[in-house]
């Protein structure tokens, strides 16, 4: 059970009740940037603060490019430390 609300509909590929706030971060911080509310955004951001979120934003493999660019702006993060900027994608979209 997670400590703060979110639309289970933002796990749809997991079971929502299965969720750890700590041990699954990395996946619900993407989750909620990419799919969730404004509130449900501050929520996360509240719970974990922008520190723990930066350095998993950092480690994101893949951002659909408006929530890249949103966070690139929102917490000044240089695209140069994001993973999401610096490797290639191996099968690129054909629409973007």
């Amino acid at each position: 059970m997670l400590p703060f609300r979110i639309r289970p509909a933002l796990f749809w590929d997991v079971n929502p009740d299965s969720l750890d706030a700590e041990v699954n971060k990395h996946y619900i911080i993407r989750q909620v940037l990419q799919y969730g509310t404004l509130q449900e955004f501050l929520d996360v951001e509240q719970y974990y603060g922008q520190d723990t979120i930066i350095q998993q934003i950092k480690k994101c493999g893949y951002l659909d490019p408006k929530t890249k660019a949103f966070v690139i702006s929102y917490y000044q993060i240089n695209p140069k430390e994001m993973l999401c900027c610096t490797r290639k994608q191996s099968h690129p979209t054909h629409w973007d």
